[in-house]
């Protein structure tokens, strides 16, 4: 038997797949320009770029604390953990720490270079 979708369904539907397409906008923007998501401090429109350290930093440690957290809780049988949300979740956390991790080798490459820099 085929049941009709009424408007209301219709709309949430809607609405759902606006929220996603304004997610990917602003994933794609902080793609393209990802100091932007760090805090101007006294309306300056200049990138800090310790405060972007800062926040990238902050971010893949809470990546990391929500992976362990999942993969105990689905250790510990709890029903509402999937195994797909743990593995997601473990792999999204090691991607942030790589990128971390290269962004370091290529902070200290560009410093290393700059220090053997004739003057």
């Amino acid at each position: 038997m085929v049941t009709a979708i009424g408007s209301a369904a219709i709309q949430e539907m809607l609405t759902q797949i606006r929220s996603t397409v304004d997610q990917t906008k602003n994933a794609k923007s902080l793609a393209t320009n990802p100091l932007s998501k760090a805090g101007n401090e006294g309306g300056s429109s200049k990138a800090d770029f310790s405060q972007a350290l800062k926040a990238h930093l902050s971010e893949v440690s809470q990546l990391e604390k929500s992976s362990n957290d999942l993969g105990k809780r689905f250790a510990l049988g709890d029903n509402n953990v999937n195994l797909s949300d743990v593995m997601i979740s473990s792999q999204k956390a090691n991607i942030a720490l790589q990128s971390t991790v290269q962004v370091r080798n290529k902070i200290a490459s560009a410093y290393q270079t700059i220090m053997n820099m004739q003057i």
